[in-house]
């Protein structure tokens, strides 16, 4: 079975921060790409930093310079970072898993956890 499950989440001001988690479980979880997703209310999922193979990484525009994406693989774990925190960034976050650095190929999911940002 395949687990992803995300945590950290939760209420800050605008200006503030959050450490996401994501810890990954019945996968070899170094043989698949990795990815933060979110989904503002009433928007569609967006990718919103990603590990790329050799390690390149990307982010969204609207969130470089403030999001930072991490893996620590002896934990199997996925880390987003966030900073300096917008309403804008108000959504439902997910980590997700696939055999491509796509967000159409994403097909390990976790539940997600909320972000609201005021």
């Amino acid at each position: 079975d395949v687990q992803l499950v995300e945590s950290g989440g939760g209420l800050v001001q605008t200006g503030g921060s959050l450490r996401l988690s994501c810890s990954v479980s019945g996968i070899t979880f170094s043989n698949y790409y990795l990815m933060w997703i979110r989904q503002p209310p009433g928007k569609e999922r967006e990718s919103v930093a990603r590990l790329a193979r050799g390690g390149t990484i990307f982010y969204a525009a609207s969130v470089k310079g403030r999001f930072t994406i991490s893996q620590d693989t002896s934990k199997n774990t996925l880390y987003l970072e966030m900073n300096s925190l917008n309403v804008s960034d108000t959504g439902v976050y997910y980590c997700g898993a696939g055999p491509y650095c796509s967000l159409s190929y994403i097909n390990i999911w976790g539940q997600g956890t909320q972000v609201t940002v005021s």
